[in-house]
């Protein structure tokens, strides 16, 4: 490789995208992904830097160098085996893994310039093999006969079956909705994964062997006890966090306040927004979105493509505290996206028959950082004030779902309602194990890929110290 040009460009190639007013309108991928030529030439970028101080940024240890390299060198079904060696979803974590943050956060060329376009190489890796149509079936071990159950099939949940079974472990997955990839397929649009993608990564892993069980909830249907008595050897915890957090101010309760959970769900799962399906949904007119994360980003766009006037996201820090990803703030602000910054909630108004007519809010000044190191907002005395609105969407958060440790003895969990899970996944039931978003609480899908591969790691090491 050291004969290859270098590219120095000092920044990334451009990703195409629809053009934002277009796109605010309807529900299509709004990035659209580089072609061959841009690839290479963006490949071309990477330095090969020997000790790979990108992967260090990367949850799941994808081999960045080796596979941009492959991408360089036109061999792109030898990069997309390098990805998947280590990433059982590489189309997903193309589009949604904030890599400014992780991998292209380490990358060398970021010193002076844009790092490498990491996240947009991987995801035309994944894109070139799923359109191929003689392409080679994925393929595992022949099975060890050790059984293992995965309760949920999100990102920890698919990441772990998925490296269990490369291991040769037959594995289930029990999954508690009507169709598979947790918050892949309920909580982000369509615009930003479109959810055949997340169709196509499962059927890889169950053309590999896993086995999917949908509408099983655990806790309710089946407890983790009896799928012990079922003949599991070991359990993996990956449920996510579906319990929506709220504001607790008076006017909670008006019809036309919704969590950005349930909001999203209808739209994304349930198909709201397509004509051929019946899930009855409010189309407001003006909308006020509480948060400022990726969920509250996207239950913004949502709403501005049902057709609302003026969407505004109010947040009770300023633009740079925004937790949102760049890039989704950018595609915000570019669709229409109007954002109220230093501005808290006090309380939500309504009419004599209880609709929404407003949020009432309060200006926020930033004071001294908090112990995470963010200055936190202090409110300014007599400045509140009404943004009249038909509709409000909070989404300042969610935590896990009580069902599983209110239905497992000696399963403990932490203060927040996490399940308390060390490092390796473990919890305080032997043969037990948990990663992702039930044990953290909400956070970013390759973190909770993360936590997924580790707890399969830790489930092979403690199967093979039973014999």
């Amino acid at each position: 490789m050291a004969n290859l040009k270098v590219n120095m460009s000092m920044t990334k190639n451009e990703m195409p995208e629809q053009d934002p007013i277009v796109r605010a309108g309807n529900f299509d991928e709004v990035a659209l992904g580089y072609d061959l030529e841009t690839a290479v030439k963006e490949a071309s970028r990477c330095l090969d830097c020997k000790n790979s101080p990108c992967r260090t940024g990367c949850p799941v240890r994808v081999k960045i160098p080796q596979f941009i390299a492959q991408v360089r060198e036109g061999d792109l079904e030898k990069a997309y085996e390098i990805i998947t060696s280590t990433n059982s979803l590489p189309a997903v974590c193309g589009r949604v893994c904030p890599q400014e943050k992780q991998c292209e956060s380490h990358c060398v060329r970021g010193i002076k310039g844009e790092p490498v376009g990491i996240g947009r190489l991987e995801r035309f890796v994944a894109d070139t093999h799923m359109a191929l149509e003689n392409k080679p079936e994925p393929v595992a071990p022949e099975s060890n006969g050790h059984r293992i159950a995965v309760i949920g099939s999100g990102p920890a949940g698919l990441t772990c079956a998925g490296d269990l079974r490369k291991l040769g472990y037959d594995v289930t997955i029990f999954e508690a909705f009507h169709k598979s990839g947790g918050v892949l397929v309920y909580g982000i649009p369509q615009f930003r994964l479109p959810k055949e993608i997340v169709a196509a990564e499962i059927e890889n892993l169950q053309k590999m062997g896993v086995k999917i069980v949908n509408n099983a909830i655990i806790g309710k249907s089946m407890t983790i006890d009896e799928l012990f008595d079922d003949g599991f050897e070991a359990v993996f915890i990956g449920s996510g966090a579906g319990l929506p957090q709220f504001l607790h101010v008076p006017g909670e309760n008006l019809l036309g306040v919704y969590s950005a959970n349930e909001f999203l769900t209808r739209v994304n799962l349930m198909k709201a927004y397509r004509d051929d399906y019946d899930t009855p949904i409010k189309h407001p007119k003006v909308v006020a979105v509480v948060g400022g994360g990726n969920v509250a980003m996207d239950a913004a766009r949502v709403a501005k493509r049902l057709g609302a006037e003026h969407v505004y996201i109010t947040y009770r820090r300023g633009k740079d505290e925004l937790p949102a990803r760049l890039e989704e703030v950018e595609h915000a602000e570019s669709e229409g996206i109007e954002f109220m910054l230093l501005n808290n909630p006090h309380a939500i108004h309504g009419d004599e028959e209880g609709r929404v007519t407003g949020i009432e809010l309060i200006k926020q000044e930033l004071g001294e950082p908090d112990a995470k190191g963010r200055r936190s907002p202090v409110a300014v005395e007599g400045s509140n004030w009404i943004l009249e609105c038909d509709a409000v969407i909070i989404a300042i958060g969610t935590s896990p779902n009580p069902l599983i440790r209110s239905t497992t003895p000696n399963l403990n969990t932490t203060k927040k309602g996490g399940i308390d899970a060390d490092d390796n996944g473990v919890t305080s039931r032997p043969g037990v194990f948990a990663g992702g978003d039930a044990v953290t609480g909400a956070a970013t899908v390759i973190l909770a890929m993360g936590a997924g591969k580790t707890g399969a790691k830790s489930i092979d090491e403690y199967i093979k110290s039973k014999k």
